[in-house]
């Protein structure tokens, strides 16, 4: 698939078609009208990431062609974008270009932004960084008035601080989650809080307690958990855990208990099959789940975890792989009957959409 052509006149046909695909795949399971979140147009990116091109005294921002490997593409303006990143691009390409200690051996840059102003970039080097970088990278950075992270082989160096902090409201509260560098965030920053607002909008009347699975830093997890009685959530990620457990409390959440365990771990003691230590201070037997919410890697559901599903009133999933989400509420055709349906267009101008079903119980 070559690069997209960024052209907001195409934006709405090009949504249409994708939400008739959307429509069409899953015509045989009968799923209701969906909600749809569309993007903005321009600007809705807040992760963008850069191969550098050093060219003489020249330093170029690059991507390559998915259809050609070889053939290189200079970025001179990317305005998928937030603005910020956007804005910041051309002043970060001059610095580097004119900052000796800062261009030599960097083959990489990572921008990460937040809805509500927060910049970091990342910027990866082919070799060993020193003091001289250092004191560079700190001009650098207050010159920009960004958070400013170095990489390089067994070697980081952290100015200020590795994370940015994320602030927006949703349904009448603010909410804010702190997201570090390398770890996953949602990109679209605008769908994201539809996002968000159509899970609560479903989750509301249904009552009891919630067992989420993949929660990443609590993106859906601080959103959810007024909802209901209490919350297990559950993630691998060791940043992503931190960072879930720093939003719980910045945005005072109580009722959560986060454990660091697989899908295909929480679905064995749930089903008693063994013990765990990680869940020596969890009382699994007192909670009370009506609902299961699942936002799983694009190979969907493992056996494991859809049975464990099919015991829930109410399964909330949110799928970025349309085909094996239609693979997954297949297999739950006996126990379950779609709700209500939701595509969320994350990725403006590609074939990417991402989807949210409700599914409750016959």
């Amino acid at each position: 698939m070559s690069l997209p052509c960024i052209d907001p006149a195409h934006y709405t046909p090009q949504l249409d078609d994708k939400l008739a695909r959307f429509k069409g795949q899953f015509a045989d399971i009968g799923v209701p009208e969906p909600f749809v979140a569309s993007s903005t147009p321009l600007h809705y990116r807040l992760r963008a990431e850069f191969r550098v091109w050093h060219e003489g005294e020249r330093v170029d921002f690059v991507m390559f062609d998915p259809d050609d490997a070889k053939r290189r593409i200079v970025i001179d303006q990317f305005v998928v974008a937030t603005e910020i990143i956007s804005t910041t691009m051309p002043r970060l390409r001059a610095r580097l270009e004119s900052d000796e200690p800062m261009k030599r051996g960097l083959f990489q840059v990572d921008f990460l932004a937040t809805l509500s102003g927060d910049l970091l970039i990342t910027l990866v080097y082919h070799r060993p960084l020193d003091e001289r970088w250092e004191a560079a990278a700190r001009m650098l950075a207050d010159d920009l008035d960004v958070r400013l992270v170095g990489r390089s082989r067994k070697q980081k160096i952290v100015l200020d601080r590795d994370w940015v902090l994320e602030e927006f409201e949703l349904d009448g509260r603010r909410l804010c989650y702190q997201q570090f560098e390398g770890s996953f965030t949602q990109p679209n920053g605008g769908v994201n809080r539809q996002m968000l607002s159509w899970a609560c909008k479903q989750a509301r009347g249904l009552g009891g307690d919630l067992l989420e699975l993949y929660c990443g830093n609590g993106n859906f997890t601080i959103a959810l958990a007024p909802l209901f009685g209490r919350v297990l959530a559950t993630e691998v990620s060791k940043s992503s855990v931190q960072a879930a457990q720093y939003n719980l409390g910045a945005n005072a959440i109580s009722n959560v208990e986060l454990v660091r365990m697989s899908s295909e771990e929480i679905s064995s003691a749930l089903a008693g099959l063994r013990p765990y230590r990680r869940l020596r201070d969890i009382d699994l037997g007192s909670y009370a789940f009506s609902t299961i919410f699942v936002d799983p890697p694009r190979a969907g559901l493992d056996e494991a975890t859809l049975a464990l599903a099919r015991g829930f009133r109410h399964i909330l999933y949110i799928s970025c792989n349309p085909t094996t989400l239609h693979e997954n509420v297949a297999a739950l055709q006996d126990t379950h009957a779609v709700a209500a349906s939701a595509a969320f267009d994350q990725f403006p101008y590609t074939n990417h959409l991402e989807c949210g079903l409700l599914l409750t119980q016959r």
